[in-house]
């Protein structure tokens, strides 16, 4: 199950969370989002957990816990919702010239 990890220190790394997460289970993978243009945290992550179990587990024991000085949001992560990067919508002003 991916777990979504918000309202993280700027300062927090993989290994901090894989400390904070694994005392709930087994983990499959950590990620922390990174600004492609500077390389810092954008102060969120995703872990992928073994099983569901463990992962709901995690969420209730970690939510809103303090990691390096900062209370996280823990909770299930859902797919994205929003259109980026789809090139479905017309756009473009409609002054075509054939």
């Amino acid at each position: 199950m991916n777990i979504y990890i918000g309202n993280m220190s700027y300062d927090a790394t993989e290994d901090d969370l894989r400390t904070a997460f694994e005392a709930f289970g087994k983990i499959d993978s950590v990620t922390v989002i990174m600004d492609k243009y500077t390389g810092k945290s954008k102060g969120f992550a995703f872990i992928e957990m073994a099983s569901k179990e463990e992962a709901q587990a995690a969420i209730e024991g970690l939510h809103e816990k303090e990691l390096n000085g900062r209370a996280l949001t823990v909770n299930e992560a859902r797919p994205r919702s929003d259109n980026r990067g789809s090139n479905s919508g017309s756009g473009g002003g409609g002054r075509h010239s054939y």
